[in-house]
């Protein structure tokens, strides 16, 4: 993953720490916790998109669905951060894990 991601993910933890009054663990717990409230805004997106909300009717677009993806994949980076210093190293080893581990299913 490119460096720059995890400098980025960096300022964020940093950004949130500092306005943090939470003692740390409690704050790496909702951390983790943040991933439910974002998936479940992607499932709200995706609804809307495809009006699956009779009385809403369409209310979002899939731009709005990549969006809460991204948020998804942020609060994650940012979680992994908040748990470990070597969240590039932790990262960069379970991707290979699972390229390997999708190899073989493909063969």
């Amino acid at each position: 993953m490119d460096s720059a991601i995890w400098e980025s993910v960096d300022r964020l933890v940093a950004w949130l720490d500092s306005e943090s009054g939470l003692p740390p663990g409690d704050e790496r717990l909702l951390r983790i916790i943040k991933l439910s409230e974002e998936v479940g805004e992607v499932g709200q997106a995706v609804i809307g998109a495809t009006g699956q909300n009779p009385r809403k009717g369409v209310t979002h677009t899939w731009e709005d669905v990549q969006h809460e993806l991204c948020d998804v994949v942020f609060s994650a980076l940012v979680a992994l951060r908040t748990l470990t210093p070597d969240a590039p190293r932790v990262f960069a080893e379970r991707l290979a894990y699972v390229e390997r581990r999708s190899a073989d299913f493909r063969s």
